[in-house]
């Protein structure tokens, strides 16, 4: 948000007076703190900015804080800080693997308040998995201390493309009986059952998928677990990086993109699937393609090698306990595994030119990412490695919670929501 200021004083140059939405993404951001720098930001007068905080105020978003600089340079009492006030809703988020899922209350500054992860098998279906999370939810909010009227929108992360425009997802290749499926209503509606509030149609584009006792529609929004753990982790350790991609190797492969503080998904939500790229392999993938990188350098890949060795192992969390324990077969597989993604990555390098590139996932340790390194600086031109960080996750299991809590708080506090929501409260 850094051009924040420079945008809203270029839209006060051409007759655009800047709205209340606009000076909470000012104070969001950090680039006007006080009512003196919001004036200076915006060209607005000082009755019209308090006019425009007196908004943000009444619907509980903006606080005062301590007294910050004084704003004349004649000296004076320390103007008043205005914050964010991220104590007023929490959020609630969702990070569904193929054989497992977590749960989290998130407050919308990211903190995790309360958090719950158990088996929750993808292949069980969507109206069994989504009804389950419901369950979660509501017992997450009691246990984090807060009342169902206080979230203000869930997020879901989910293992495969989806087409964000309607929440669905899209021809999902480990996701049997999701294509098409309508994740929005049915997560919303399960929420609202076991949350004893009432609930709101979801269909077709619309995001809302139940109403708290307040009467405030609930916003569900979806993504792919990638994007939403590439989201969390770069919002949080890396911030000034453009150009931002994360690699998680599971069951399955996947990637996501970071450009220019927002995900890049391509024009159908189909970017990023890098497991399913043909590397000239024999092996059949779930997808019933030949040859895919996933068929033969995931977790799931790499567990069937283990198998057959006669080493129990049938899932990438499986090869994760087994690299943990140090199992050299293991160890080896994993290696051989990041050598091949490490190949196809050199591409993806090149042509994205990232700042960071994250590994992630089960097979995210020592003898994987040695294996990527060793293929990404082989094969990649060193102009593209120059200025590259190759890392493990920050915030490990946690990052596509992180990332869905602030995908939800970026939609409902977009200068442009914010004129919507101020409107239906009536403020």
């Amino acid at each position: 948000m850094a051009g924040t200021a420079g945008r809203a004083a270029k839209a006060m140059r051409a007759g655009h007076q800047a709205s209340a939405g606009e000076l909470l993404e000012l104070v969001r951001s950090g680039r006007a703190t006080t009512r003196g720098a919001l004036q200076q930001a915006t060209g607005l007068s000082r009755a019209t900015v308090g006019q425009r905080l007196d908004r943000l105020f009444r619907a509980g978003w903006l606080r005062e804080g301590a007294g910050g600089p004084v704003d004349s340079p004649q000296g004076g009492r320390p103007s008043i800080t205005l914050e964010f006030d991220d104590e007023h809703a929490v959020v609630l988020a969702a990070d569904l693997d193929t054989r497992h899922g977590r749960a989290a209350v998130v407050s919308l500054s990211g903190e995790i308040q309360a958090e719950h992860h158990g088996s929750l098998r993808i292949e069980d279906g969507p109206d069994a998995v989504l009804g389950e999370l419901g369950c979660w939810f509501a017992e997450l909010l009691e246990k984090a201390g807060q009342r169902a009227d206080a979230v203000c929108g869930i997020g879901i992360a989910v293992p495969g493309p989806v087409d964000t425009d309607t929440g669905k997802v899209v021809q999902p290749p480990i996701m049997p009986g999701w294509d098409g499926y309508d994740i929005r209503g049915r997560l919303g509606r399960a929420f609202a059952e076991h949350a004893g509030i009432k609930s709101a149609g979801g269909a077709g584009g619309d995001t809302g998928a139940g109403v708290t006792r307040s009467g405030a529609r609930i916003p569900v929004l979806v993504d792919n677990d990638a994007n939403l753990m590439a989201y969390g982790e770069q919002r949080t350790g890396y911030p000034d990086c453009s150009a931002f991609a994360l690699v998680k190797v599971s069951t399955g492969i996947g990637a996501g993109m970071v450009v220019g503080g927002s995900i890049y998904r391509g024009v159908d939500g189909g970017a990023g699937d890098i497991g399913h790229i043909r590397v000239g392999a024999d092996a059949l993938c779930r997808c019933g393609s030949y040859g895919c990188l996933a068929a033969v350098a995931s977790g799931g890949a790499v567990a069937r090698r283990l198998a057959e060795s006669g080493v129990p192992a049938t899932s990438g969390s499986d090869v994760r306990d087994l690299l943990t324990a140090g199992h050299p077969e293991a160890m080896a597989l994993a290696r051989e595994a990041g050598r091949r993604v490490g190949d196809v990555l050199a591409t993806v390098v090149t042509l994205l030119n990232p700042g960071v590139l994250m590994i992630a996932g089960d097979l995210a340790g020592t003898p994987f990412l040695t294996g990527v390194r060793e293929l990404l600086y082989q094969r990649a031109l060193p102009r593209s490695t120059a200025h590259l960080d190759v890392v493990t996750s920050r915030l490990g299991e946690r990052a596509g919670l992180v990332g869905a809590g602030a995908l939800v708080v970026e939609y409902l506090y977009a200068p442009e929501r914010v004129e919507e929501r101020l409107a239906a409260l009536g403020v």
